[in-house]
């Protein structure tokens, strides 16, 4: 939710036209994780304050702002400058300018901050700053973070910029991502996250001289050892409410990362490597409560603390991300395109790990661990949403090829009960972003009870694919729209994987085993047909696009696929829409059924088809007009149907890939007629990195 993007050029010299256009150009490619308004800090013209442009609305409404405003010098070079740009998602305070960040100190604009996420203490901070004589003219947990750093510059005038930056953090409780600049610093740019996700990307004409940054750490502090099955501490506040703000030992500084001899380099700070991948492809992932530091173009990343098992560096990943990869092309929308990539997303997931010569399956990530797996006491699928779903479509597989117990849980839910975590369980952890805040909650929960962590995630370096023991990558390609479509399948087919690993030296299971691989063999070509009834789905959304309700009903391997439907219809049409178990159907939902209401009914060949003709006839009985889903050529069940949509047939437990396109096309549809924003639906956003 919402986006950072930093821009800092050193010795590199740039029209103040380029720096506005780098800023608002990496804000544009962050617009897909939501926010209602954005902002740019960069320094005025005559370089000794800093000017800052809000604007509530799209970044295209700030962009507008920003060229027509006629105090800017557009044309002078700029030699060294810090410029900081964001995107807001309201949590504290209605979206409006005065809200949107970046957030300043004081009038004068000593210090402005963006940040991503909540300071969960920002209450009781901010009534110490009252006290202190600040006012506060915003409704935000921000603006308490850029007054906090100006008392303590007041407190302690000789601290370098990082170290003002190191004593802030320390006074915050909470999940977020910060970037700084400040006129009393000018060049300068600082930079921290906790539990929010944040990367630094690094250009330079030559290769860099190393491929790691070192981590320098505070004089004072010995290393801290972990007790056996204690959670990773996240907060390093000292303990209680202060009404002084202690101060925190003051780190080394004896080394600094130096890209060049002559220095000549520009970094980006950034939410998310789509915003950066343009401009350069060597990043470094940053971990939480790392503070990076940009000074004389020197870039050094310090941390208060050091637990035994720390790296000594932070290495500087090459992304593979190619920059066609997140852009259009001939679609209107990202989310169209991203429907329309799944026959070549499902062959990326499986490529390398599933050999169609031998029948064997290979999962590098967890391969290791499998004899442990193989022995645990259950295994627990916990995600939110879409992640949670893919779970659910999955459950029943894993069931019948492991014979072990699985629990499927939202992660939120999972929280709340304080659910009993042992040594000899496996959780794994879904997220398409791998931020997902609730979900990397639960995983630090599970990892603290001794459990062993698998991350099944969509982004390499993210906090759940860090924090976990082993996992799979989804390798799905960038996901840009809001509402998750390829990501879904991919994880699908990932779970899909590791029950066909669970159950390799099973032969009572090798027939079964054979016909989900043949299954999968063809899948590619099976969507590929599916995707052809768009045109129909098109005309079937002009039938419903008007309506206020939609009723999606399945039962066994297609009853996630009502939920993700469900799940679609509401998020991109603001429709209602309700993912119901067929067998439920007698127990209360079948009072909705009348000739006015419509239904969607998934009815296939397979274990359950008896009893879903069965809840089919009991919606025709109603009255009802069900639009049913069903397997090519299936004319007994057309019958019963007021429309149909065919799907070709596979195999039962893949059938809800093929079954769920239909919906992701329909929900698509409809919310283009209903004039809704597909990419970036109302209220939502791609990585929710808050509770």
């Amino acid at each position: 939710m919402g986006g950072i993007f930093a821009y800092l050029n050193y010795l590199t010299p740039k029209s103040r036209k380029e720096i506005l256009e780098f800023l608002v150009g990496g804000l544009k490619r962050l617009e897909y994780r939501g926010y209602d308004s954005a902002g740019v800090a960069l320094d005025s013209a005559d370089g000794k304050d800093i000017s800052i442009i809000k604007k509530q609305g799209k970044v295209k409404a700030l962009e507008e702002e920003i060229f027509c405003n006629t105090n800017i010098d557009f044309d002078s070079k700029i030699h060294s400058h810090v410029g900081i740009a964001h995107t807001r998602w309201a949590t504290h305070g209605i979206p409006s300018e005065v809200n949107s960040h970046p957030q300043r100190s004081d009038s004068d604009h000593a210090f402005v901050v963006v940040h991503n996420g909540i300071v969960t203490n920002y209450k009781e901070v901010k009534t110490l700053l009252q006290q202190r004589g600040y006012s506060f003219e915003s409704e935000t947990d921000t603006e308490v973070i850029a007054k906090l750093i100006h008392h303590l510059w007041v407190q302690h005038p000789a601290y370098s910029f990082r170290e003002l930056v190191e004593q802030v953090v320390q006074q915050l409780e909470g999940a977020f991502a910060l970037c700084f600049k400040s006129k009393y610093f000018p060049g300068e740019c600082v930079a921290t996250r906790r539990g929010s996700p944040l990367l630094v990307g690094i250009k330079t004409k030559t290769r860099l001289a190393t491929d790691h940054v070192p981590i320098l750490y505070g004089k004072d502090e010995s290393p801290r050892v972990s007790k056996e099955g204690e959670a990773p501490t996240q907060d390093h506040r000292p303990h209680g409410r202060n009404t002084e703000l202690p101060v925190i030992p003051r780190s080394e500084s004896t080394s600094e990362f130096q890209p060049l001899e002559d220095k000549e380099v520009e970094y980006f700070f950034a939410s998310d490597a789509s915003a950066v991948i343009e401009h350069t492809n060597r990043v470094i992932f940053l971990e939480d409560d790392d503070v990076a530091a940009v000074k004389e173009g020197a870039l050094s990343i310090h941390r208060l603390r050091r637990c035994m098992d720390d790296p000594h560096a932070r290495e500087i990943t090459t992304l593979k991300m190619e920059i066609q990869q997140i852009m259009k092309g001939n679609y209107q929308y990202f989310m169209q395109k991203e429907i329309f990539e799944q026959p070549e997303s499902v062959v990326n997931t499986m490529r390398g790990r599933l050999n169609f010569q031998d029948n064997s399956v290979t999962l590098g990530g967890i391969k290791d661990y499998i004899p442990e797996i193989k022995r645990c006491r259950r295994l627990m699928l916990i995600g939110c949403g879409t992640s949670y779903h893919s779970a659910i479509a999955t459950r029943q597989l894993l069931e019948e090829l492991t014979e072990l117990p699985v629990m499927v849980e939202l992660a939120s839910d999972f929280l709340d009960r304080n659910t009993p975590v042992f040594r000899d369980d496996v959780c794994f952890f879904i997220s398409q972003s791998g931020e997902t805040a609730d979900t990397l909650m639960a995983l630090r929960y599970c990892k603290g009870r001794g459990a062993l962590i698998v991350g099944i995630t969509n982004t390499v370096g993210s906090s759940i694919c860090r924090e976990s023991h082993c996992g799979v990558h989804i390798n799905a390609g960038p996901e840009i729209g809001v509402a998750s479509t390829k990501a879904y399948t991919s994880q699908f087919i990932s779970l899909v994987m590791f029950a066909l690993v669970m159950s390799e030296d099973r032969i009572s299971l090798g027939n079964r085993r054979q016909q989900i691989i043949e299954g999968l063999k063809n899948l590619d070509n099976l969507i590929r047909k599916v995707l052809q009834l768009d045109s129909k789905v098109k005309e079937l959304a002009k039938s419903l696009f008007q309506h206020k309700s939609l009723l999606i009903m399945g039962r066994g391997y297609n009853f996630a696929t009502c939920m993700e439907g469900a799940l679609k219809v509401k998020e991109l049409t603001y429709m209602h829409s309700e993912g119901i178990m067929a067998g439920e159907l007698k127990h209360g939902p079948l009072a909705l059924v009348d000739d006015s209401m419509p239904v969607i009914m998934i009815v296939m060949r397979d274990p359950v088809y008896i009893k879903c003709m069965n809840a089919l006839q009991q919606v025709t009985a109603r009255d009802g007009k069900p639009i049913v889903i069903c397997e090519e050529g299936d004319n007994e069940t057309k019958m019963f149907a007021d429309k149909v949509l065919e799907v070709p047939k596979t195999v039962d437990c893949l059938q809800g890939i093929l079954t769920v396109i239909p919906m992701q096309l329909l929900s698509f549809h409809i919310a283009v007629l209903r004039g809704c924003n597909v990419d970036c639906p109302r209220n939502l956003a791609k990585s929710v990195t808050v509770e």
